[in-house]
């Protein structure tokens, strides 16, 4: 009695069966802000921030995709030592964050938006400490990009090819969430990759930075 009582509730659990419903699968995240730092402008060079990403994506279990630095540089071994620009380097689009939210559509897309605290997150989904109201301090915001708002080379603003902590070198940053003091967005301080120059390539603090850079897969 006991062993057909027993068979019966395994048939209402639908064990062995083959039809249990599965969930679709969610969007893959194809874009962060890296949780790492640097605290000077030198990442070892362009291929060295590749592999960051690589390394932040893989260990946060991103599955897929080929990660690339948001990097503009002035002489890039891997295109005949001629300039390259960052938006060159991220695909097409569309990139999601962790949290499933659809950062742009198209690269036309993404260099028309602004910054956004809630959007432009890491690879965990933690906001980046900017001027947003009950943002933890000190303010983060500074991400290091070497870019125009185009998303193409800034000339002379990119710490050597990222592989300068010369304080007589600096790099163009964007403010990951949009913001300037006083939660201002006049000007340039709203574009996520291109607000202002940081101090210089020795520190990335000054100014509101810690290092900081965009990841993107292809």
């Amino acid at each position: 009695m006991r062993r057909y009582l027993f068979v019966g509730i395994l048939g209402l659990l639908g064990c062995g069966g083959d039809d249990t419903p599965t969930s679709p699968s969610a969007p893959a995240v194809s874009f962060f802000v890296t949780s790492a730092t640097s605290v000077t402008g030198n990442l070892g060079g362009l291929t060295a921030a590749d592999a960051t990403c690589q390394r932040l994506a893989t260990a946060a279990g991103f599955s897929g995709g080929v990660w690339r630095a948001y990097l503009s540089v002035e002489h890039d071994a891997s295109n005949g030592n001629r300039p390259t620009n960052a938006r060159d380097r991220i695909g097409p689009g569309p990139w999601r964050n962790v949290n499933g939210t659809v950062v742009a559509n198209t690269l036309a897309e993404l260099h028309a938006r602004t910054g956004d605290p809630s959007v432009f997150v890491d690879e965990h989904g933690k906001r980046i400490n900017g001027q947003w109201t009950g943002s933890p301090a000190p303010v983060e915001h500074d991400i290091l990009t070497g870019s125009n708002t185009d998303g193409t080379l800034a000339v002379g603003l990119t710490c050597g090819d990222w592989t300068s902590a010369s304080t007589d070198l600096a790099a163009q940053v964007g403010h990951a969430d949009g913001l300037g003091p006083n939660q201002s967005t006049t000007g340039t301080l709203s574009s996520w990759n291109s607000a202002h120059a940081n101090q210089n390539c020795a520190d990335t603090a000054p100014r509101g930075g810690a290092g900081r850079f965009y990841c993107f897969a292809k």
